[in-house]
């Protein structure tokens, strides 16, 4: 006969003594454990052809180790072994009963779930929906009746199962971001020696370092590397506690009663139950007709302010680097090193950087969302949806990312479990409007639509958000058929953001930002202005010379006051006041002279390739290099730009800045600016982003990918080109 060591766990006054005598009947035999004076329950039980051996550990809250009963329940688990723990949780305090079972979980040991006093739970109005509960927590949830020995062989039976099945892993609850990161640089260490992880979960015990756990403490000694691990989780704790602001063991309690609070707003119904000011609050921003339109709403204001209050930093860098390319130009010689500076470094990096103050305010409002809990609440809003699109609801997390970079957040769908998932999350998350892409967004919205940037900003998340649920969509109904699992989003208490962690959040993804710009940027610039500076035609002086004459006899016979002396035929006459003939005669021949320079070069022949496939499109052969750039890095989308159109250092107020340069140029207009808006948007991400796809799903999907990105990408924006301009819209 097999035999099956079960540890019967709970909280106190869970009716876990019930659950054992039922499941051992009078087999039982008391005694104390060794060194203390704790009652010791073991009884068996024969059952289908298997001995169950069953330890009744003490009744316990924590696994933290505060108390005898904490660590006899846990050394249990450490030097036993079991091969299953039995969770006895009181269904009508579940909630709390929840926080012992996640402990388990972290031990890495397969767990049955024993939802007992179910009867009275549901006379108190208490609805568990244990199907979905299983699914959500990835183990068996059975319904019991300890008393009536209700369900008592439904858990044998499931105990048989998950032992025949050999499983070896538990779904681990997440912590978030920050704190997730803490663990996994202590657990890399501790899983460095091979012998102290065989007997210590590494992960387990980075988590009770981090709640300063003085048992692990001693624990560690064991490890190869003690000053080092020791070291490192103490810094570990400090950062956790400078960007919260408070105690980390608080911290990670807190994360999870967020787990448990957002498992149990998915499974659990209450009726006729008092409600904490906590579940009213929750109540109006997660309801299910108001939630959504309260989450835009935040959004909308976000971008309305950033762009209120990001206009007067991003003026005055735009006047710096104005100002930079004009002192430039005369310190440096006339000559190509003169336009490598100016026109390619200056012209290219300028206009990138001269929107960080609007990136760092978009990342603070965003960081105050994480840190305050509605962020999650937000996820949770997104998951109903995400749900009904094809997603699984673990998708929220990268789709999040993606807004920042798409790299780290193709790489987050790692968690998906399931490969039909974690592709079409893969494909659908370059949708997202990128930290990448919102330079060149917030520099078209602000130039063509200055008294409505921040919504034409915000339009465009949308319809990221929006393709890449419709994808989801088709995808789901064509080539990745399937259904999706189910997923609990951790729902935090609410909590004051502190100063130290809205500064980390934007620290690091600004200094990401900065960091892409002189390493991507730079060297793509100089590579930018090369193609557009070479080859040279040839020099014809004359052919200037003569346009410049021609065009300045145009000018005088428009601004010309003309006076008919009698008895002589010539025309005289003064030049209107502020017009400076020979100048703009000069400036126009000087125009034209760059205009055939920029043809000749190898990006003006290359834009007149692809101008004929961009032309529907309302983009000509300058949109048209800006766009191929853009597939290095869509930030390259305004250096190029700013390339193109010479802004570095040329002196004059009209031409100082990109902006006037385009909004003075005749192919651009409010219509063709969204139209570009969009196609940044849609088209395939950056080489980067490409290189994260093809490493996490390979080339065959990245080749499709890239494909269908300029589909979609030519298919919509020509359709939004062809309609506006039927209309006689943004002309």
């Amino acid at each position: 006969m097999r035999q099956i060591k079960v540890g019967l766990a709970g909280n106190p006054n869970s009716g876990k003594t019930t659950i054992f005598n039922s499941l051992t009947g009078m087999n039982q035999k008391v005694g104390n454990y060794a060194g203390v004076t704790v009652e010791k329950k073991e009884g068996r039980k024969n059952y289908k052809g298997y001995d169950f051996l069953i330890y009744d550990l003490p009744g316990t809250y924590s696994l933290t180790a505060y108390s005898i009963d904490e660590v006899i329940a846990r050394d249990f688990i450490l030097d036993e072994k079991p091969d299953i723990i039995i969770d006895v949780i009181d269904s009508t305090n579940i909630e709390r009963n929840l926080y012992l079972l996640l402990q388990f979980q972290e031990l890495n040991i397969p767990i049955i779930g024993a939802l007992n006093i179910t009867d009275q739970a549901e006379s108190m109005g208490i609805k568990i929906d244990d199907k979905q509960l299983s699914k959500i927590l990835d183990m068996p949830m059975i319904k019991t009746v300890g008393a009536r020995e209700k369900g008592i062989n439904d858990l044998l039976d499931e105990a048989i199962v998950m032992f025949e099945s050999k499983k070896k892993s538990v779904k681990i609850p997440s912590y978030g971001y920050e704190i997730e990161d803490e663990i996994n640089k202590i657990t890399e260490l501790l899983a460095s020696d091979h012998e102290f992880s065989s007997i210590f979960p590494p992960r387990w015990i980075a988590i009770k370092l981090l709640e300063k756990d003085q048992s692990a403490y001693k624990k560690i000694k064991k490890h190869a590397d003690y000053e080092v691990v020791n070291n490192t989780a103490l810094q570990c704790i400090k950062r956790i506690e400078i960007h919260y602001g408070y105690d980390a063991e608080i911290i990670i309690s807190e994360q999870r009663y967020g787990y448990i609070h957002g498992a149990v707003t998915e499974t659990v119904k209450y009726e006729n139950s008092k409600i904490t000011d906590t579940e009213k609050l929750d109540a109006f921003l997660l309801n299910r007709f108001l939630g959504l339109p309260v989450f835009l709403f935040f959004l909308w204001g976000i971008f309305q302010l950033t762009f209120a209050i990001g206009a007067y930093p991003q003026g005055w860098l735009e006047t710096f680097f104005g100002w930079l390319g004009n002192i430039s130009t005369q310190f440096i010689p006339a000559g190509m090193l003169q336009s490598l500076v100016v026109d390619g470094i200056i012209g290219g990096l300028g206009g990138v950087l001269s929107f960080v103050p609007l990136i760092v305010i978009l990342f603070m409002f965003i960081s105050i969302l994480e840190d305050s809990g509605y962020m999650a609440r937000a996820a949770f809003i997104m998951d109903k949806f995400l749900h009904i699109f094809g997603l699984h609801g673990q998708s929220f997390l990268p789709l999040m990312v993606g807004f920042g970079c798409s790299v780290p957040a193709i790489m987050a769908s790692r968690s998906l479990k399931n490969p039909r998932d974690r592709i079409i999350t893969i494909l659908v998350t370059p949708f997202m409007n990128c930290g990448a892409k919102l330079p060149v967004h917030i520099l078209l919205a602000g130039t063509f639509f200055a008294s409505n940037a921040g919504n034409m900003v915000l339009l465009i998340y949308v319809t990221g958000v929006a393709l890449a649920l419709l994808s989801s969509l088709l995808f789901k109904n064509t080539i990745l058929k399937g259904e999706s699992t189910p997923f609990v989003m951790e729902l935090p208490p609410y909590r004051m953001p502190t100063g130290a962690g809205i500064l980390q959040h934007i620290s690091e993804k600004t200094a990401l930002y900065l960091k892409k710009a002189g390493a991507i940027l730079l060297p793509a610039s100089v590579l930018i202005w090369v193609v557009i500076s070479f080859p040279k035609p040839f020099e014809d002086p004359a052919k200037y010379q003569k346009i410049g004459a021609d065009y300045k006899i145009v000018l005088e016979e428009k601004y010309s006051t003309k006076t008919v002396t009698p008895g002589n035929d010539k025309v005289t006459g003064d030049v209107e006041a502020g017009i400076n003939i020979d100048e703009e005669a000069s400036k126009y021949a000087e125009n034209l002279k760059k205009e055939d320079e920029l043809a000749y070069s190898a990006a003006g022949r290359l834009g007149r390739i692809i101008e004929p496939a961009i032309r529907p499109l309302g983009f000509d052969w300058k949109i048209g290099v800006a766009t191929i750039t853009g597939f290095a890095a869509k930030e390259s989308v305004v250096s190029t730009l700013g390339i193109l159109y010479k802004t570095g250092g040329e002196e004059g107020e009209e031409s100082r800045t990109l902006r006037n340069a385009l909004q003075n140029d005749k192919t651009f207009n409010p219509l063709v600016a969204f139209v570009l808006m969009l196609f940044t948007l849609i088209l395939a991400p950056c080489f980067a982003a490409q290189a994260a796809i093809k490493a996490e799903i390979g080339w065959r999907w990245l080749g499709f990918y890239v494909l269908y990105s300029i589909a979609v990408s030519w298919t919509l924006c020509f359709a939004v080109y062809q309609t506006g301009k039927f209309f006689g819209l943004g002309v």
